[in-house]
């Protein structure tokens, strides 16, 4: 399996951690959108967050990452379903050509939303500080959620892959003083990970270069792929939010109104006729 994401438990700790790995996934992700390699990197690392932060909630829906700077890109988005599902886009601006965090996101702001499929969606900001998506990762779990999280990027343009360390409540180990040391000590281990690891070690064979001497469960893999949520649907309905004197404007210089996902590539093909019944059915038209 070349996408996936594994979870791993420290027995006698209060420590879990996960590692993802992309390949064929990020591709279907970056394939016909050619961005510079800096942009498509950064996108990797943005869709191994979107998956390293799906593992840490529990629920049915979908989680976004999402972030706007101004730097020289207008936003990037990568987005991860319950399923495993992935899906991402770079919206470039006018120039670019910066090869770095900063340079390419400026100063702006970082915003995780979590839509589940049962309930209310909830968002939480982050200001893009500390010059890596990483970091930015982990002052959001130092001031919300106060879970101690170390979290390691990678990307190249063929494969991109993570790895999550994060403290639990208090469960099996009790003393403060104890906490401490077992998590210094399984953070420094996982310091010592080289970029390239991230991408080119298989989970269990990254782990056993990592903690050889440490009880560790690993759990199943979770398979990732990419999927684009859009549908014939979605797509009408996005078509009507431009007015309906934007839309009949269309029509009259048209037969035939054609919009594409800017997600996976996908167009959807509106008459007049078909836009109607699209909305009234909410399924394609025959």
């Amino acid at each position: 399996m070349s996408d996936y994401s594994q979870r791993f438990l420290f027995d006698d700790t209060d420590i879990r951690g996960e590692i993802v790995q992309l390949e064929a996934s990020y591709q279907g992700v970056v394939a016909d959108h050619q961005y510079p390699s800096a942009v498509a990197r950064l996108l990797g690392e943005f869709l191994s967050a979107s998956v390293l932060l799906g593992s840490t909630i529990k629920f049915d829906g979908r989680l976004v990452l999402q972030a706007r700077g101004d730097g020289e890109l207008n936003v990037v988005v990568a987005e991860c379903r319950h399923d495993g599902s992935i899906r991402g886009i770079a919206r470039l601006g006018e120039t670019v050509d910066g090869q770095d965090f900063a340079a390419l996101l400026g100063e702006g702001t970082l915003v995780m939303t979590v839509e589940p499929a049962v309930g209310k969606s909830y968002q939480s900001l982050v200001p893009l500080t500390g010059g890596s998506l990483a970091a930015c990762l982990e002052y959001y779990f130092q001031q919300s959620e106060q879970l101690m999280t170390k979290i390691w990027l990678s990307a190249d343009n063929h494969r991109a892959g993570g790895l999550l360390l994060q403290q639990l409540p208090r469960q099996l180990v009790m003393d403060p003083e104890a906490r401490v040391r077992q998590w210094e000590h399984a953070v420094i281990l996982a310091d010592t990970t080289r970029p390239e690891e991230l991408l080119d070690l298989a989970a269990e064979t990254l782990l056993q270069r990592l903690y050889a001497a440490e009880p560790i469960r690993v759990q199943s893999p979770s398979p990732v792929v990419f999927s684009c949520s859009c549908s014939v649907t979605r797509t009408a309905n996005a078509l009507v939010l431009l007015g309906k004197d934007e839309v009949d404007s269309l029509f009259t210089e048209m037969p035939e109104v054609v919009m594409g996902c800017e997600f996976c590539g996908k167009d959807y093909r509106f008459t007049r006729a078909s836009l109607a019944e699209v909305l009234l059915a909410g399924e394609v038209p025959h």
